[in-house]
């Protein structure tokens, strides 16, 4: 072992793999922010508003795959995108193409959309969850006042529910985006960040580049660069509720 300084951070950032991970982080976290949390949401209002029949039934159904481990969630949704499963069957019969297959993960502008919606349907629910319990904490003479005024659902959801959670939407933001700097064990389970380095992130590539490859010099500088994204990303973050004076 010797000493190379920067030498690490420099092979990096001329690292085409690298930058296919970075790139698709930062998709993870846009859908994390921008899919989840806003889903999270509404879906925490129908529950509060009691606007879904059997809501108990609803809400656990909703819930239930936040509970189930994230390698057993990549088999069963690779089984459903398999060519015989239920997404090429159903595609089969909705196209009428009998050779029919996905192949949406061989496209390198693609490949992460399949994972993109399954992190969506397995983290939405914790986000569901810490909205509906800052919900129940609404009283209800506020939004019976505001139906009172003539308000819809629509503007109370809008007008007092969205700002009343505004700092709730701000804890969530700093979950969702630590949480997607740190995604592994479903991507690494569905893909293992192939083919071709398509779905990689920076953790799996971090993994494969230690781990695997037992290159641990240029995985601990993987390491510290996905720290000081997550810092950077809250730092943002706080710096965008202070601009809205969220509290």
């Amino acid at each position: 072992m010797e000493f190379i300084g920067i030498g690490n951070y420099i092979r990096m950032f001329n690292d085409q793999v690298f930058f296919i991970a970075l790139r698709n982080n930062l998709m993870v976290v846009l859908v994390s922010v921008f899919g989840q949390i806003p889903l999270g949401l509404v879906l925490a209002y129908m529950l509060y508003r009691k606007m879904v029949w059997k809501s108990n039934i609803f809400e656990v159904l909703i819930f239930l795959p936040i509970t189930i481990s994230s390698v057993i969630i990549a088999q069963l949704w690779n089984r459903i995108f398999s060519p015989v499963g239920i997404f090429t069957s159903f595609m089969r019969m909705l196209t009428g193409n009998q050779d029919y297959i996905m192949t949406i993960v061989e496209d390198p502008n693609f490949a992460m959309v399949p994972i993109m919606f399954v992190l969506l349907w397995q983290h939405t629910s914790l986000f569901m969850v810490i909205f509906l319990a800052n919900l129940q904490r609404i009283p209800n003479s506020t939004i019976e006042a505001a139906r009172i005024e003539g308000a819809t659902e629509g503007n109370i959801f809008a007008r007092i529910i969205v700002p009343m959670m505004g700092y709730v939407i701000f804890i969530n933001s700093v979950l969702a985006i630590s949480g997607s700097f740190k995604s592994f064990d479903l991507i690494y389970s569905m893909t293992g960040g192939g083919p071709a380095h398509f779905t990689t992130v920076l953790a799996v590539f971090m993994y494969n580049t230690t781990f695997v490859h037992q290159n641990y010099g240029y995985g601990s500088a993987l390491s510290i660069i996905i720290i000081l994204f997550i810092a950077l990303s809250l730092l943002l973050t706080r710096a965008v509720t202070k601009i809205f004076k969220v509290e």
